[in-house]
């Protein structure tokens, strides 16, 4: 027997990369391009979301916490609290911030993200 994921709480992360998201009014601000997965705990804490450009091209990424997405069947997309102009004014993303304490403060601080959170 094949395994559906369409009939299961599961879901494959290739699926859930490139899925829309949504203010709480129905404005799309971006795609979740990819997630940030705690190493010791195995549980997603980031998804990182593709914002603005035109075709992939001038692309910004900005991450937000996993917990401020909900997964809403009717729109096939995340709905977030986060509107697109506090994702635009978000501290300013880079492959190497995870390392850097200072920008993981400036996330918590800008999101409210209680201390401790993975990924900061």
């Amino acid at each position: 027997m094949a395994f559906s994921e369409y009939n299961h709480t599961l879901i494959s992360s290739s699926r859930v990369e490139g899925t829309d998201v949504y203010s709480t009014d129905g404005e799309k601000i971006g795609s979740v391009d990819h997630m940030m997965i705690d190493k010791r705990s195995g549980q997603i804490q980031w998804a990182v979301i593709s914002f603005g450009g035109f075709l992939g091209i001038g692309e910004s990424h900005y991450p937000l916490p996993w917990y401020v997405l909900k997964y809403d069947q009717r729109m096939q997309g995340y709905v977030t609290g986060v509107t697109a102009d506090q994702l635009r004014d978000a501290p300013e993303f880079s492959d190497s911030a995870w390392q850097d304490a200072e920008w993981g403060k400036r996330m918590q601080t800008y999101y409210g993200v209680p201390p401790g959170y993975a990924g900061i």
